[in-house]
């Protein structure tokens, strides 16, 4: 069975992904920083599929956690099919007003250890390949505060790393919600609905996890689920940034 390496699992887009690749009998290991949560999870899963759900507790802001679980990718003994970056947070204030070590944090965890798990990746499956899945946001496309800039980061470095390595059998693509009905904006301390998006832009989290997963299995750089999102990315190339940047801070996708 295929073996898919998943952070951020415990809750979200993470849970989700896992519950649909374990539809697919594919084996898991999930990482995330609540192991109470994640072992919950991965009992249910082995319940419910009967796949293995192996469990990493690591938190990715910290070097030494994510040297475990890039040391977990490279074990060619049970290599990794899979790896899904997903694990992130936001913050609920403008850049000048967090404080610098959150946004530090914040840097780590989108950026930094993603760009480490991706190295451990593409290293362990160059020549009998692979799939890693990059969860980026439509965020990526418009200019606001650090949660952009990683999240534009996190797109670039796919488009360019798939044209670069799917000659070795490996490709990545960067998935690119908006909007989703999960509990990422509860954990920033925002209350639900509190951002006055209207209720057409919220995606829920099965279409967006069903469709990012197919755009991989076809070898996309960029998978940006729903019609109504392409459109608005396709926008943002035409539109001044001042435009976009200004509705952005109505929210955050």
């Amino acid at each position: 069975m295929p073996v898919a390496l998943i952070t951020g699992a415990s809750a979200g887009l993470g849970a989700e992904f896992a519950r649909q690749l374990a539809a697919k009998r594919a084996d898991l290991v999930l990482v995330a920083r609540s192991a109470d949560d994640l072992e919950q999870l991965a009992t249910r899963l082995r319940a419910e599929y009967g796949v293995a759900a192996e469990v990493i507790v690591a938190d990715l802001a910290v070097e030494a956690d994510v040297a475990r679980v890039a040391a977990r990718i490279s074990d060619a003994e049970d290599p990794i099919d899979l790896l899904i970056n997903n694990a992130g947070f936001g913050l609920p204030l403008q850049f000048a007003d967090n404080d610098i070590d959150d946004e530090v944090r914040h840097l780590r965890v989108h950026v930094e250890a993603s760009m480490r798990l991706m190295h451990a990746g593409i290293r362990a499956m160059r020549g009998r390949g692979g799939r890693i899945i990059n969860v980026a946001s439509v965020a990526g496309f418009i200019s606001r505060s650090t949660y952009s800039a990683c999240k534009s980061w996190l797109i670039g470095f796919s488009r360019w790393a798939n044209a670069e390595y799917i000659r070795d059998g490996v490709t990545v693509t960067a998935v690119c919600p908006g909007f989703t009905h999960t509990t990422f904006h509860e954990r920033m301390g925002l209350a639900p609905g509190h951002e006055g998006i209207p209720t057409l832009m919220w995606l829920n989290a099965d279409d967006v996890v069903r469709e990012g997963l197919r755009d991989a299995a076809r070898g996309r750089a960029v998978s940006i689920p729903s019609l109504r999102y392409k459109i608005i990315v396709a926008l943002t190339r035409v539109l001044p940034a001042s435009l976009t940047s200004g509705v952005a801070r109505r929210g955050r996708v």
